[in-house]
Parts: C-alpha cells; structure tokens; sequence
C-alpha cells in the first residue's frame, strides 16, 4: 500500500530507548546535544519579535511566487552586509519555509528519479530523508582531517557519475566546522564547470565564524556571489536569528546569466505550485532578519566562553582531544574507540546522566567521536564536560 521511499526503520535504537528510560525516570540531564536557541537561556527582544507579526497587511492576500519582495529585498541586504559590491539580485531570491523545503525545490528542480547529489561526509543526517523522499540517490566524499578539516578532491572526483546533478556542502560544515578554503572553492568551481553541474551551498552556520589561531588556509566567505558556475545558497532565520520556530528560508541563485535565468523561472514554477510561506512571516522577515543584531553576539559569546572551559578541561587529561574547528556551534571530541560511540553514549546517558551525540549519527567513517553543542548554559556545559572526561578515564 505504501511507497518504497517510505521504508524507513521505525525501531527505536539502543541510543533513543536509554534515553526514554532515563527520562522516563525522572532524573535529570546534562544535555550537551542542545541546539534549540530558544530553549538555552539567551535573551530575545519579545516585543520587537511579536510586532513584526502584526501588521494590518496579512490581512490581504497577495502571493508572489517568489516570496514578497520586501522579504527578497531583506535578504539580499542581509548578503550585500557581507559584500556590498556582490551582484546579488531580489530576482534571484525564492523565499522557503525553511531549508529543508529548499532542498526539496532544488532536488526537484535538478533530478530526474534516481539521479544524484555528491555529498561531505560527515554531515547532518536530515540530508538522507530528503534525498530519500524526492528519489534522488546520495553519493558521498569524506572530508579528512590533518590538524584541520579539508576535501577530499580525489574521492570527491570519484563519486562523480554521469548521473550526478550538483555537488552539497553545508559551510562550514555541520558538525565538524569546516569553512570551504580559497583554494578548495577554486576547485569545487572547476569540477562543476567541467562536469556541468550545480553547487548548492548551505550557509545556515555561515555568521558563526570563529577566529582561530593559525589556520591553515583562507576562508571563503559567502557563495552568494560567485558568477562562474550555477551555485544555490541556502540560509534561514533559524540560525542567522535563532528563530527556529519560525520556519523561514530561502535560495539565493548566482551563476552564468543564461543558466540563472532558465533556474529561476522553473524554481518559480515550483513555487508557485506549492505557496507554503505564509505571508505573515513573510511580512515580518525584514524585522526578523535584524534580530541578528541582538542575537547572534549573544550565541557567538556562549560558543566562545563553553569552548574556552571544554580546552582548559581537556588540557587536564590526556584521553580525550578535540577536533579543530573554524564555526557553527559544535564540537567534536576524539575519544578512545575502545566501545561503540553508541555504547559510550549510553553509558554516559545511563551512569552520568549527561546527554551527549555519538559520532556515527553524523556518519563518521571510524569509531571514536562524540559530537557536543556549544550553545548549552554555562554551568551545565562544564558539569558535563567533567562527568564525560571522568567517566572516560575511568
């Protein structure tokens, strides 16, 4: 009766049923996995927020394929911030609910059934059920880490097929961090160009940039405005804002005019079949958008003040390591790989009551990493940081 694309396994495994347990007991967690920003304490403008939502003109019902302009012409000021000389245009900007609605326009709009998207590896597992949903296959390419993360251009070569229809890079990359290097854009635009296919980029982490000391390479800022190949920017006020709940997204199309033009026309299409942003929040995206200004100071001071306690512990032992990374609001730790990462997980969960994620979610190739948020309250994120060293070392 069902679709074979929905043959999921709906068990729960060992990981998801400690942790029913252990709440159902009543005790108390240390959740190092927390990424929810409206539920870590910072402090967001109610009223500014609340406002931007009522306004006499959601009353009128006047779509637009592509979202309203004044929300497009928000965005492209978000983006001219960060280059006031790119090229962006307001027609070139669909407005989503969300990102994970923007992959299913792109996927749609770039894939027959059973086409593919070369993708980084690790990365965030949500990926698989879009791809899975819209019959597109994923090929994916690891990024190696050397005293910092890099692509692997050969493997990435490799996965390439005549099927393949673009190439998907969250940057910096969820989890590990990983901003795409000069160097590396370089030649992810040579291959696309060379191959004909698209670049989709997710920026969703892109204003949580850390400055770390001697990076190896220079940073490539936003995709939003490169005009050699056909290149998708994704974002949203989930992270840009930490407004999560409110569900607004958005492609950005840059490339070779011809390619742009017949893109966003189809895009267009797809849109206009679906119509889901609703047009209060669209009314409200240029105010929402410049909450950034209040919140991501806040976020970028916790990710920094939890990142300065979690070194200055892992400085006391010799166990335990983490990994470098350039943004985003994760870390990952090397640990020993003497158990599953799902088993230590668990008895992390079960005997410390601290929640942290096991490396395999994100699709880590070997055993031996545990993925932590920096966005949890201070004083929790210590406490659990000392109860996994400790539980380690024992």
């Amino acid at each position: 009766m069902f679709s074979k694309r929905t043959d999921w396994k709906f068990e729960e495994n060992a990981y998801t049923q400690a942790l029913r347990r252990h709440r159902r007991s009543g005790k108390s967690i240390l959740d190092l996995t927390a990424s929810n920003p409206t539920t870590c304490g910072f402090q967001y403008d109610h009223a500014a927020i609340l406002s931007a939502l009522h306004s006499a003109e959601v009353l009128h019902y006047d779509p637009d394929p592509k979202g309203l302009l004044s929300g497009r012409t928000a965005v492209v000021e978000y983006y001219r911030q960060k280059n006031p000389t790119g090229p962006l245009d307001p027609e070139h900007v669909i407005l989503t609910t969300g990102t994970s609605e923007a992959y299913s326009f792109l996927f749609r709009l770039l894939c027959e059934p059973g086409d593919e998207i070369v993708i980084a590896h690790p990365s965030y597992p949500l990926f698989d059920f879009l791809a899975t949903i819209q019959d597109v296959e994923l090929r994916p390419f690891r990024l190696l880490y050397d005293h910092g993360w890099q692509i692997d251009f050969h493997e990435l070569d490799k996965q390439i097929s005549r099927r393949t229809r673009a190439i998907l890079l969250v940057h910096p990359n969820n989890p590990t961090g990983h901003f795409i290097g000069s160097e590396e854009t370089g030649q992810l635009k040579e291959i696309c160009r060379g191959r004909e296919i698209a670049l989709i980029v997710d920026e969703v982490f892109l204003d949580y940039e850390l400055d770390v000391a001697n990076a190896r390479t220079k940073r490539h800022r936003s995709f939003a405005f490169d005009d050699i190949v056909l290149t998708f920017v994704l974002s949203g006020l989930s992270k840009i804002t930490a407004l999560p709940q409110m569900k607004v997204g958005w492609i950005a199309a840059n490339g070779p005019d011809a390619l742009v033009r017949d893109a966003m026309a189809r895009l267009e299409v797809i849109s206009d079949t679906y119509l889901s942003l609703s047009a209060p929040l669209q009314l409200a995206l240029p105010a929402l958008l410049g909450q950034r200004e209040k919140m991501q100071p806040q976020l970028l001071a916790r990710i920094e003040a939890n990142l300065a306690k979690l070194d200055a512990q892992l400085t006391q032992q010799k166990l335990v390591s983490r990994l470098e990374f350039e943004g985003g609001w994760y870390a990952v730790l090397r640990v020993p790989a003497v158990q599953s990462d799902e088993d230590l997980a668990i008895r992390l969960l079960r005997d410390h009551s601290v929640l942290l994620q096991p490396g395999h979610f994100y699709d880590f190739a070997d055993e031996g990493y545990l993925i932590v948020s920096l966005l949890t309250p201070a004083e929790e994120f210590a406490e659990g940081i000392r109860r996994s060293l400790a539980c380690v070392a024992a």
